[in-house]
């Protein structure tokens, strides 16, 4: 995204990606009504509509009792689109790829892993790379770190980091179901948490349990794991029993830190290099959209005239921290306040589900439901697309 905002402003844009292609099993595939907004803003959301998805329009939390109490409608919000769309992201990255090469400046190299960085003096000036025909380095005036929270960049600079205490890892799977599902189910018992995200053709399940039992919950086995699925899931029982193996089980080692300062000169992180966030929400993507739109706006006229190459030119890179903090702050706080309030009592036993006080409140006033949805759909400080990288679909 970055690249291609930039590219739209006649900016040099060299995009290293060490992947051949971008078919992978992402599970950050959650765009939020503010995403689609910019793409919309962009001229893309019409492509964009056109890619295979599910929408998402309530999330359903099921009570002790077993009734169903919706918790978040973005149908309340006054959005131009109302929903969270879930679309495979390779779709999503093959669209912004596409349409960032139209411009001349914008180039992408596949299949190329950055190593490590260049320095010059006290100054980032490039990075290493390894690619199918040998190592090379590419100079720049900034380079931008994308990669992660396992992020190469953030390491090889030494940025300082500040981690915050999870207790819960997650552990991904599908079950398929041809059943239409639009709301997202989270369902809770004691000990036992389930989610379940809609998507073409089947549900992306997430379960929750206790960090480091990984081990222990493949010793279980997926007969154990079938059953929970089936308990807490019953309409997805069916899909369930199709589980093979522990082999189609793959494990997300839970991560919530964010940089203290996310730039050195030459040099900037954003999205998970810069601050890693929980599952909880899928915000993850979304947030790092935002850095990116935020980033070009600010960097876009300091790089077209050179003047982040120069003596004090991470000041514009401050520009993009301050920014860009109030909203990870917010939504890293939330995430570990569901961690300690709501997952944590769950997976002990001293909780079955949200506090009844909340779902009561959502049951007698639905309107409510649009506070959660507007902080998971559109966040604390949504960003916009700079006017000169606006487009309509037919230009």
């Amino acid at each position: 995204m970055l690249g291609l905002l930039l590219a739209r402003a006649g900016i040099d844009v060299v995009v290293l990606e060490k992947h051949a292609d971008f078919l992978r099993d992402f599970r950050g595939d959650t765009v939020h009504p503010s995403t689609m907004a910019l793409l919309d803003d962009l001229g893309l959301f019409e492509r964009f509509d056109a890619l295979p998805q599910s929408r998402l329009r309530r999330a359903v939390f099921s009570t002790p009792e077993g009734r169903e109490v919706t918790f978040a409608s973005f149908e309340r919000l006054p959005l131009r689109h109302p929903y969270i769309a879930m679309v495979p992201q390779w779709d999503l990255l093959t669209l912004l790829a596409e349409e960032a090469s139209r411009e001349p400046t914008f180039r992408l190299c596949m299949e190329h892993e950055v190593t490590g960085v260049v320095w010059e003096g006290d100054r980032v000036a490039g990075v290493d790379f390894r690619s199918p025909s040998g190592s090379g380095r590419l100079r720049a005036d900034l380079v931008v770190a994308c990669d992660g929270r396992w992020s190469v960049v953030r390491r090889a600079v030494g940025l300082p980091v500040k981690e915050f205490p999870v207790g819960i890892d997650v552990w991904w799977y599908r079950i398929p179901t041809q059943r239409r599902l639009e709301s997202l189910l989270p369902r809770m018992s004691r000990g036992k948490i389930i989610i379940a995200i809609p998507r073409e053709g089947y549900a992306q399940v997430a379960y929750v349990g206790r960090k480091g039992a990984d081990a222990q919950l493949r010793a279980r086995g997926i007969a154990a794991l079938r059953a929970d699925t089936a308990e807490l899931l019953p309409e997805l029982a069916d899909g369930a029993a199709r589980l093979e193996s522990m082999d189609d089980v793959k494990h997300l080692n839970v991560r919530v830190d964010r940089l203290r300062r996310w730039y050195a000169p030459g040099v900037l992180c954003i999205g998970d290099a810069a601050h890693a966030m929980s599952p909880i929400g899928g915000v993850g993507i979304n947030l790092a959209v935002q850095d990116a739109v935020a980033a070009a706006r600010i960097l876009a006229r300091p790089l077209r005239e050179g003047r982040l190459a120069s003596p004090g030119g991470e000041r514009w890179l401050a520009r993009v921290q301050r920014r860009r903090m109030l909203p990870t702050v917010v939504i890293q706080a939330l995430q570990r306040v569901m961690h300690q309030r709501v997952i944590m009592p769950v997976l002990e036993g001293r909780a079955r589900g949200l506090p009844g006080g909340v779902l009561g409140l959502m049951g007698r006033m639905p309107v409510m439901t649009a506070v959660p949805a507007a902080v998971l759909g559109v966040g604390p400080r949504p960003e916009k697309a700079p006017v000169w990288a606006r487009r309509t679909p037919a230009r």
